[in-house]
């Protein structure tokens, strides 16, 4: 296993499956600010959990965020919670997975496709994969 290696990609109802069932589960959604503010968040109410928000870029210039890692070992999760990362699509997510594996962090998880999935043939996010298509439960920021 390489430093990159996080410990695989899950879709968004897996992901939803995962943090129901471990108890030590976490859902750190490292897109930008605006994005939780405007395009809205992952509600975990129902599973009587937070998710937690740790930029992985920062806007607007989205360079990598220096305080990522004590941002993280500043939250609930630890080296060997069983994380979830989610941004938009699922690159940064997974950018953010490989880094913290690399970082000792041993279950790291990338929800791919993201808050928002990929792009239709209209080029219109939402309609076709993602937490919010997938009718997981969400808020506006």
């Amino acid at each position: 296993m390489s430093k990159l290696d996080y410990a695989g990609d899950l879709t968004p109802l897996e992901s939803w499956d995962l943090l129901s069932k471990e108890k030590e589960s976490f859902l750190i959604d490292c897109r930008t600010q605006p994005e939780w503010q405007f395009v809205g968040i992952p509600k975990l109410e129902d599973l009587n959990k937070k998710p937690i928000f740790i930029e992985w870029q920062l806007y607007p210039s989205m360079l990598i965020n220096e305080n990522f890692l004590n941002e993280v070992q500043d939250s609930p999760a630890n080296k060997d919670s069983k994380i979830i990362l989610i941004c938009r699509s699922g690159g940064r997510s997974k950018s953010a997975a490989e880094f913290l594996t690399s970082k000792g962090y041993k279950n790291c998880y990338n929800c791919q496709d993201g808050f928002e999935g990929i792009h239709n043939q209209n080029e219109h996010r939402s309609n076709s994969s993602g937490w919010k298509f997938s009718k997981l439960p969400w808020r506006q920021g």
